[in-house]
Order: structure tokens, then C-alpha cells, then sequence
């Protein structure tokens, strides 16, 4: 079983949740490309790194998911496609990267709105999805992060109807009275 990303779930509405997910290290590529070829152009450099493309020659688990987003910054062809470093994992205490093209990059905890769906995370289907959970949030009022991560649990060779996929944004709560 892959080791996923960890998160504590904060409040569950309809459709979708609110999750505070641990401070946690990420092996970056920047892409140029369509959604469509982005995550299959940086996989070759992040799954490299961790088997043992690295500085110690070290081999590092592989967890779940693989994520490809679009950060405020970004044009809409640029993607930061990254596998998350295993729990516990330090940035100062990972082995550097033999590419240069892989970023190590630590996030502290976040807030984050979460949705899951089924079927193979293609970018008509993603962008359904990402519609409907800003929507939802928005209902809820809650002010969401213009970056939206695609998150993917499954490998490609996976029959695609089985694919779990979740959208995840950063959120801002409303303060509580």
C-alpha cells in the first residue's frame, strides 16, 4: 500500500471537505505543457530522484498523490507537477536532487478544501470537478486560493474507471465568533 499525503479532516459539508493537511516536503518540476502531457513529462525526473537520483544515492518511497497544479502566478499551459516526500520527511534532510530540474519545496500545515471523484482525471473532467468545489465553497462561504491542485492516487495502467483523483485548494476560513 502507498503511504498518502496526511491530512486531519476539519468539517465535512456536502460534496466536499475541509482538511488541515501536516507540513510536508515536495519534489517540484516546473512543466511547460498542456495538462494533458504535464504530468507524463515531469514523472521521468521526480521518479528518478526518488530511485536513488539523488545525492546519497538513496532510494525514497514512493507515496500518493501525484499532483499537478496551477499556482497563482502561473500562465495556463504551466504546471508544478510533485510527488509528496514521505511523512517526517525534512527538507534539510533529504538528499539533493541529481536533476535540476526537481525542486525540493516545504509546505507548512494548510487549510484546504477538498473533493474526491472516479474516472481518469482528464482535463474536461478535472476542470467539472474544480468548478463544482469552488462553487460548493462558495455556497459555504469559504474564500478559496486561485491555485487548484489535481491530485491522482492511481497508476496509468490502472483501467481508468477505477481511478480515484481528488481536487484540492487552499482555503481561507472565516473567522469564528
Amino acid at each position: 500500500m502507498t503511504a498518502r499525503q496526511e491530512f486531519k479532516t476539519l468539517q465535512t459539508y456536502d460534496g466536499f471537505e475541509v482538511r488541515e493537511y501536516i507540513p510536508c516536503v515536495l519534489a517540484e518540476v516546473r512543466v511547460a505543457a498542456k495538462y494533458s502531457t504535464a504530468a507524463s513529462n515531469a514523472f521521468g525526473s521526480l521518479f528518478n530522484y526518488i530511485s536513488k537520483g539523488n545525492s546519497d544515492s538513496a532510494k525514497i518511497a514512493m507515496t500518493a498523490p501525484v499532483i499537478a497544479a496551477q499556482k497563482t502566478e502561473t500562465k495556463k499551459d504551466e504546471w508544478y507537477v510533485s510527488f509528496v516526500m514521505p511523512s517526517g520527511s525534512k527538507f534539510g534532510h533529504l538528499p539533493h536532487p541529481n536533476d535540476s530540474q526537481v525542486k525540493l519545496r516545504e509546505l507548512d500545515a494548510e487549510i484546504c478544501v477538498a473533493s474526491s471523484f472516479r474516472g481518469r482525471a482528464t482535463e474536461e473532467l478535472s476542470e467539472q470537478k474544480i468548478f463544482e468545489l469552488r462553487a460548493a465553497a462558495a455556497k459555504a462561504n469559504i474564500s478559496l486560493s486561485s491555485e487548484t491542485r489535481i491530485c491522482r492516487f492511481d497508476p496509468p495502467f490502472k483501467p481508468g474507471f477505477m481511478h480515484y483523483n481528488e481536487i484540492v485548494i487552499p482555503a481561507y476560513l472565516p473567522a469564528s465568533n
